[in-house]
């Protein structure tokens, strides 16, 4: 049985809804975002995703995009990155934490290389610029036990999500409207339609991200997604606020999921 399709299910069978927060590391310093981490992990949140900063970001809005030109400034290395995010996994044995990254820096450092190094810490990757057709340069990260996650958007035809939902383990990640992250999620006016669409095909957990920032959102997820992703929201708050900002919007969200129905 896939380790993070166990742990959410899991984690369903007691929450209505769980928590996937975004940070980029190394911004606005390598310390400083492991605080944010640490942070987020103290208070609960189940799934943590770390994104390694990239030059060209395609699927990241402003945001996201400002903070990882930042990041690049402080030439953060993606081997310390992977063994900070090992320590806090092991620190906290009761989260999962995810590698965010761009295909180039993985192909950089190398996948069977980056399989090994992540194994047995690390639950999952995302890598949001490579297509279901490159699926066998990543077998050696299934080979090692980290999960692949796999983006499915609401232009996705049919027969491509069956082919993904074939291929996928762990979970979906659904993208929410078809921009870039950060854009307000539009699209959760059609959210049950579409994701009952994706279920048609799958037994997965499915994550839903891309412009979700606020309780509200995360009520009209209810029912219908099992993980909500939450990046831009948390990185604004901390622009605004640092810290105290995160601690302020990671209860909002928390307390909207706290006040949902139980079977959700």
């Amino acid at each position: 049985m896939n380790e993070l399709k166990t742990f959410i299910q899991a984690q369903r069978n007691k929450k209505p809804l769980l928590l996937m927060t975004h940070v980029v590391y190394g911004y606005p310093s390598v310390a400083k975002s492991l605080e944010v981490m640490a942070h987020l992990l103290d208070n609960g949140v189940e799934l943590l995703e770390v994104q390694f900063p990239f030059s060209d970001p395609v699927a990241d809005g402003p945001v996201i995009t400002a903070a990882c030109h930042e990041a690049i400034s402080h030439q953060p290395k993606l081997e310390q990155c992977i063994e900070d995010i090992k320590a806090l996994s092991r620190q906290y044995p009761d989260s999962k934490l995810l590698l965010m990254s761009y295909l180039n820096p993985v192909l950089n450092y190398g996948v069977e290389r980056l399989a090994e190094t992540l194994s047995g810490d690390i639950a999952g990757i995302i890598i949001p610029d490579i297509t279901i057709q490159g699926q066998r340069l990543l077998a050696p990260l299934d080979r090692h036990g980290v999960t692949p996650v796999w983006i499915i958007t609401p232009d996705t035809a049919t027969e491509r999500i069956a082919q993904i939902s074939d291929t996928a383990d762990g979970m979906l990640y659904c993208v929410s409207n078809a921009g870039v992250t950060g854009q307000q999620a539009d699209g959760l006016d059609n959210i049950q339609s579409y994701l009952a669409r994706v279920r048609q095909h799958t037994g997965l957990p499915l994550s839903v991200g891309f412009g979700i920032s606020s309780g509200e959102h995360l009520q009209r997820l209810a029912g219908h997604a099992d993980v909500a992703i939450v990046g831009s929201a948390l990185l604004k708050a901390f622009n605004q606020d640092e810290l105290t900002g995160v601690a302020e919007k990671l209860s909002e969200l928390q307390s909207a999921i706290s006040e949902m129905p139980s079977g959700a």
